[in-house]
């Protein structure tokens, strides 16, 4: 066929051009009159603005925060991860020798496996010690710096407010089981201090976070 030839906005162009014609009495005859339509298709800009916005949010935001965020999160999920290694390889094996294992007041696995590196040794006190309730230390801490290292890719004010409030519970925690560490069972754990350590570098970096979003908030309203 011979039409075939002709684009397909050629033809839409010639379907807009006869639909926009429109009959004009005029002297006892009737004449057509057409109409110029111009139509124009939205660019494409839509995702270009969306990024935009999306660096325009993270300025108010410090540098530093993401980067010393992740740092201390995988830190502290790889100790943790380690920890929970420990126990449990302590628990099949008790002749299992960790390597933080350096000497009698400094091993860590004795403080895995003791009452306290389960529930904080306070959730036995209202279920069973082997209850499900009752996890050790080490998978409180898995579970608390991977929400630590996705809620700080959110850029929200309840993010924000969740994070500080789940640092200072971290913190008091830390500073529950060092006086335990130290007074009670008058051991050294490099692990564990080490896990004190990043709580209290998340709590600080929580804090600058929390205030640099709500002066965000500020300009934006």
């Amino acid at each position: 066929m011979r039409g075939s030839g002709r684009s397909r906005s050629d033809q839409s162009k010639e379907r807009i051009w006869l639909l926009t014609r429109r009959p004009r009495q005029e002297a006892g005859s009737v004449k057509f009159e057409s109409r110029s339509v111009l139509l124009s298709c939205p660019t494409p800009t839509l995702s270009r603005n969306n990024m935009a916005a999306a660096a325009a949010g993270t300025q108010g935001m410090p540098t530093w925060e993401r980067k010393a965020r992740v740092l201390l999160c995988v830190f502290g999920l790889a100790l943790s991860v380690y920890a929970l290694h420990v126990e449990l390889s302590r628990e099949r094996n008790p002749d299992y020798r960790a390597m933080c294992d350096l000497g009698e007041s400094v091993s860590c696995s004795k403080v895995f496996t003791s009452r306290w590196g389960r529930g904080f040794g306070l959730v036995q006190f209202f279920v069973a010690q082997d209850s499900p309730l009752n996890q050790p230390n080490s998978l409180l801490g898995i579970i608390f710096y991977t929400l630590q290292m996705g809620l700080g890719l959110l850029l929200s004010k309840k993010a924000a407010v969740f994070l500080v409030l789940s640092s200072w519970v971290s913190v008091a925690g830390s500073l529950y089981l060092a006086s335990i560490l130290a007074f009670v069972l008058g051991d050294f754990c490099m692990v564990c201090v080490s896990t004190y350590i990043i709580n209290f570098a998340l709590l600080f970096t929580n804090l600058k976070r929390r205030r640099a979003i709500g002066g965000m908030k500020e300009k934006a309203g």
